[in-house]
């Protein structure tokens, strides 16, 4: 036991001894437990990472004992991952809606006549609106980008608005 105080896991002689020892034991008993799916390598690998990282804290004589409880650890990690990703897909989204045909209908003839009163617009006017509306920027943001005043921004949107308005009914924006 006095020998196991003067060994540091820190030291790539002593590590190396650790990995040689018990990576292909950890890599069995993964395997053997869990099989091929969770990829036992890769989980040996991490665990011999995992005590590289707190190679200060753990002992020599408990070396053993964290990779193969980091290990086991990190494959039910993965299982429990696995079982919300199942219960995610076992549910299958609405494939009706409690929309009538008609409010559909007057949804995608209002997006139609949006598109053509967008490309009505000057381009000024379209590019200010779709900065600050689509994409949220800032009055100040888009000046800069445009390299114009906050002011003419401010119109450009304004007048892009009050258009969209008369053209549109029922036409708001928040």
């Amino acid at each position: 036991m006095p020998k196991d105080l003067n060994e540091n896991i820190c030291e790539a002689k002593v590590f190396e001894h650790v990995y040689n020892t018990y990576s292909k034991d950890v890599h069995d008993f993964l395997y053997y437990k869990y099989g091929a799916q969770f990829n036992p390598k890769d989980k040996t690998q991490e665990a011999f990472i995992k005590l590289w990282n707190n190679c200060k804290k753990v002992s020599l004589s408990k070396a053993k004992s964290f990779l193969f409880t980091v290990a086991n650890n990190m494959v039910l990690n993965d299982i429990k991952h696995q079982k919300v990703v199942l219960n995610h897909q076992k549910n299958v989204p609405k494939s009706h809606t409690n929309e009538t045909p008609e409010f559909l209908l007057e949804q995608s003839q209002f997006y139609e006549r949006y598109k053509q009163v967008l490309e009505s617009l000057s381009e000024e006017q379209r590019v200010a609106f779709l900065l600050n509306k689509v994409e949220g920027k800032k009055h100040s943001e888009i000046a800069d980008f445009l390299g114009v005043t906050k002011k003419v921004v401010e119109y450009r949107i304004y007048s892009a608005f009050n258009i969209l308005k008369k053209e549109l009914d029922g036409f708001k924006i928040k």
